[in-house]
């Protein structure tokens, strides 16, 4: 392509050299440039890409976006400077591929806990409804039937377009994708077209990234800010920053809620370990996901179809038979009874709706067993929280390795437990190793107990060091109850 093509909309402060030349590729990593690339030298978290110029233009790199020009510049070399070389990457790169995300309905799911369920649903919905569909998200991507393993909740601006503009040429008329507070801070969604927006909650996560609370949640307000005219914002009414996502937004601006007035309302009628009976916008359906976080979740689902335009029966008779997101309130057991739940949550507040929700259907005669662990190199004050929170809402508790990356797992072990109050230290147990812990819980469960394992969910390693090993908790957990039964 010509480069002043994929240069448009780009805000350029100054350049060196000709803009009236043939590019064949972008890239922000250094080792992948080939002949007449376009390198952006972006200053990351870990490493700096102004450092690496030099080398780019010894590797075939013709064209710099960077955010200051070299002294030294090489005959035949482009140099553009821009006031922030992520913005130039995301919109150059939607130019790249010939902004497919204008061609599809894109609709973007934000917020602490659901997107994943919501976007895997939505997915499935309008597959069943016989449209060509695209899906993004932590699990993996998906262009109709065809699988594609997913690295990030939110791909870089590149990869994005990338599988954009694939789900075009496969004839894709929607894209559900889940958007995390990191992507939009980053600039990887600049320069896409949204046609809709969804928030589900903002709960304590990734303070780690973004330092304070009030960070994250304008982390999350900026998407709705870039929204057009004519897209929908529509949010959760019943968390209290719901009505922030929507204060400066263009879309229009749409609710839903069970607790108060909103424009999509859900009553939940009853909840079990089977499923959920809601009253749905007057409707009575039975739903096969478990818990109020689930009844939230569906009723986005059920919004996002109405705002596109879809047979309201048709939708819940089509949700009605649908499963969740992989690694989210799976269900297993064996034969004496014991049943097993694996779940993604990761968050003190997403820990404790799985537990509630259990606390709720459960007898009362039975023990719930929780095995919870943090990932390292990641927000460490939620630590404490999430074991508080699993002690609270358990009859037993087991602290154990999560991801513990470069930290030591006993360090972040330590820091969950000062969350555990003098009370609650008899019911916990501390087991570094993740399979023992398993085992264990499942050797003190009786028939009838419940046992929740959390924090990997549909993951199927375990991060060590850098290294990653083959981890599958559901497996493993399967594997360990049938030993027993």
């Amino acid at each position: 392509m010509q480069l002043q093509d994929v240069l448009y909309g780009v805000a350029i402060t100054n350049l060196v050299g000709s803009t009236n030349r043939e590019i064949s590729a972008l890239t922000f990593d250094s080792r992948k440039v080939g002949q007449d690339a376009v390198f952006f030298a972006i200053t990351g978290t870990v490493a700096d890409g102004h450092k690496f110029i030099s080398q780019t233009i010894a590797a075939g790199a013709t064209v710099i976006i960077c955010e200051e020009i070299p002294e030294e510049k090489a005959a035949g070399v482009t140099y553009i400077e821009v006031a922030d070389s992520s913005v130039a990457l995301g919109r150059m790169a939607a130019n790249f591929y010939g902004n497919p995300s204008a061609k599809l309905k894109l609709i973007g799911i934000t917020g602490t806990n659901g997107k994943t369920t919501i976007a895997t649903l939505l997915f499935k919905l309008f597959r069943a409804l016989k449209y060509n569909v695209g899906l993004i998200s932590t699990v993996e991507n998906q262009i109709n039937d065809q699988v594609y393993a997913a690295t990030h909740t939110t791909p870089d601006p590149i990869s994005l377009n990338t599988l954009l503009n694939t789900m075009v040429q496969e004839g894709c008329e929607y894209c559900f994708m889940e958007v995390s507070s990191h992507a939009v801070v980053q600039h990887r969604i600049e320069g896409l077209d949204f046609a809709g927006a969804v928030f589900s909650n903002i709960t304590h996560d990734h303070l780690d990234f973004h330092k304070t609370f009030d960070n994250y949640i304008k982390a999350k307000k900026a998407f709705f800010d870039i929204l057009p005219k004519s897209a929908f914002a529509l949010t959760n009414a019943d968390d209290k920053n719901g009505a922030v996502m929507l204060q400066n937004t263009k879309a229009a601006k749409k609710t839903y809620a069970l607790k108060q007035l909103a424009d999509f309302k859900a009553n939940i009628i009853e909840n079990r370990f089977s499923g959920l009976n809601l009253d749905i916008d007057h409707v009575d359906v039975f739903f096969k996901l478990v818990g109020s976080f689930n009844a939230y979740n569906l009723l986005a689902v059920y919004g996002t179809a109405m705002l596109l335009d879809q047979d309201k029966l048709n939708v819940l008779t089509i949700l009605s038979n649908l499963t969740g997101a992989d690694g989210r309130f799976e269900y297993v057991s064996n034969a004496k009874q014991i049943i097993g739940i694996v779940d993604y949550a990761h968050t003190p507040d997403a820990v404790q709706n799985i537990l509630s929700t259990i606390h709720d259907i459960r007898k009362g005669t039975e023990q719930v067993i929780t095995i919870i662990g943090c990932g390292g190199d990641r927000d460490k004050t939620k630590r404490p929280l999430m074991a508080q929170v699993a002690c609270d809402w358990s009859d037993k508790v087991i602290l154990t390795s999560d991801n513990p990356r470069t930290e030591n797992p006993q360090t972040i072990v330590e820091e969950m437990e000062a969350g555990v109050s003098p009370t609650n230290k008899r019911k916990t147990l501390t087991i570094l190793d993740r399979r023992e812990a398993i085992k264990t819980a499942c050797h003190l469960a009786r028939p009838g107990d419940i046992i929740v394992l959390a924090g990997k969910g549909h993951e199927t390693y375990q991060e060590i060091n850098g290294v990653r090993y083959h981890f599958d908790d559901k497996e493993v957990l399967t594997e360990q109850l049938n030993l027993i039964s």
